[in-house]
C-alpha cells in the first residue's frame, strides 16, 4: 500500500482543511505513514498569513526535496494559502513540487492524487469554484472532537492581512447544512464541535433573506442538537461581536464560556492604520458586556507589535490595554509585511532591532 503523510502549517481552518484532504487520499487508498520518509506523497497544507510559517514550510520543504533525490518516486504536493498566493510561481521557486492547489481546490485533490502517483495537470488555483466540503471523506484525530466550517473567506480589510486575497470574499454556509453536519457528527459519538470561519460573528449576513439568520440563531440551533455538549468558535471579530450572540453565550448550555477577541493593538490610532473598525475603547467596553453576561469567562487575544508607525508609547498603550483586561492567554506576533497588502506600503516600517 502507498502511503501518504501531511504536514499543516497555519490556523484552525488549516488543521479542518488537513483532515478532509488525509480523508480524500485513504479513499484513494493511501495509508497514512507516521513521517516524510516513510511517505510515497508528500503534502503540504502551508500557510502565509506571516514569514515565520513560510520559513517553516520552506525548511520541510527542503527536506522532502532531499528524500526525493533519493527517492524520485515520491509525490510533493504543497496546498494552502501559500500555494494559492504563489500560484504558477511556485513551480520556478520549488521545480521538483509536482502538485499544488490552493484552498478552494481542495475537493478536486483526487484529480491528481492517488496511489498511482499525480495525474497531468499540475496546479489548480483560483476562488471561483469554492465549495463547502462537508461531504468529503474526513480522517478525524479525535473522535470526540470535529471543526465544522461555516463560512469561507472574509470581507475585512485589514491593513496588514492577506488573508482576503487567498481565501476569497465570505460566503457563508447555509444554516441547514450546519445544522445537518453537527446532528450527523453527534450521531457519531462527537460531543465537543468548534465552529470554523475567518470571521464567525459575520456568518449568514450574505444569504439570501429566506435563509438569513444571525451568529447567536445558529449558536442556539447547535445548542439544541442532542449529544452536542460543549460547542466553542474561532474567529470573531470585535466590531461583529453583537449581544445576540453574547445573550447566546450566556444562555446556552453547550456552548463554552470562552471566546478568542483579537485585539490586535491597544492604540486607537495604530487599531486605525491597521483598518480593524474598533478603537481601544469600544474594545474595552465590549469586554465589560461580556464578563457582565459571563462571569465565568475565559478570554484570550491575538496582538501584533511593530506594526508600521507604532511608537514606543503605542506600544505602551497595548501592554495597559493587556494589564487592564487581563487576558487568559495572548498569541503575540511581531508585525510581518505580506506582499500586495496595504500595509506593506506603508511608510515608517519598525525595524526589527
Amino acid at each position: 500500500m502507498r502511503r501518504y503523510h501531511v504536514t499543516t502549517f497555519g490556523c484552525q481552518m488549516n488543521a479542518h482543511d488537513s483532515e478532509r484532504i488525509k480523508g480524500m487520499l485513504e479513499e484513494l487508498g493511501l495509508g497514512e505513514a507516521p513521517s516524510q520518509d516513510a511517505a510515497d506523497v508528500l503534502v503540504f497544507n502551508t500557510c502565509t498569513i506571516r514569514e515565520k510559517p513560510d520559513l517553516k514550510f520552506a525548511a520541510h520543504l527542503a527536506q522532502a526535496a532531499a528524500l526525493k533525490q533519493h527517492d524520485p518516486g515520491k509525490v510533493i504536493a504543497v496546498g494552502g494559502c501559500y500555494a494559492e498566493a504563489q500560484r504558477e510561481r511556485l513551480f520556478e521557486l520549488y521545480p521538483y513540487v509536482d502538485v499544488a492547489f490552493g484552498p478552494g481546490s481542495i475537493p478536486h485533490l483526487g484529480e491528481w492524487l492517488g496511489a498511482g502517483g499525480f495525474g497531468v495537470e499540475r496546479g489548480r488555483f483560483g476562488l471561483d469554484e469554492r465549495t463547502f466540503a462537508g461531504e468529503l471523506p474526513m480522517h478525524r484525530e479525535r473522535t470526540f472532537q470535529a471543526w465544522v466550517q461555516i463560512s469561507m473567506g472574509c470581507n475585512s480589510k485589514c491593513a496588514y492581512c492577506i488573508v482576503p486575497a487567498v481565501r476569497g470574499r465570505e460566503v457563508s454556509r447555509r444554516p441547514g447544512d450546519v445544522i445537518a453536519e453537527v446532528t450527523r457528527l453527534a450521531r457519531e459519538g462527537v460531543r465537543e464541535v468548534t465552529l470554523l470561519g475567518q470571521n464567525v460573528n459575520s456568518w449568514g449576513r450574505d444569504l439570501a433573506p429566506g435563509l438569513r439568520t444571525e451568529f447567536g440563531e445558529l449558536l442556539r440551533a447547535c445548542d439544541a442538537v442532542e449529544g452536542i455538549e460543549r460547542i466553542r468558535f474561532t474567529s470573531p471579530h470585535p466590531k461583529d461581536f453583537r449581544r445576540p450572540v453574547i445573550d447566546a453565550m450566556a444562555e446556552c448550555a453547550a456552548v463554552c464560556e470562552q471566546a478568542h477577541l483579537p485585539l490586535q493593538s491597544g492604540s486607537t490610532r495604530i487599531l486605525k492604520a491597521m483598518r480593524r473598525t474598533y478603537s481601544r475603547d469600544r474594545y474595552l467596553r465590549l469586554v465589560e458586556e461580556l464578563r457582565d453576561a459571563i462571569p465565568d469567562l475565559a478570554l484570550t487575544t491575538d496582538l501584533i507589535v511593530g506594526f508600521p508607525g507604532e511608537t514606543e508609547d503605542e506600544f505602551g498603550e497595548t501592554i495597559e490595554a493587556v494589564r487592564q483586561v487581563g487576558f487568559d492567554g495572548a498569541f503575540t506576533f511581531v508585525y510581518s509585511p505580506r506582499a500586495g497588502t496595504e500595509a506593506a506600503a506603508m511608510p515608517d516600517q519598525v525595524p526589527d532591532e
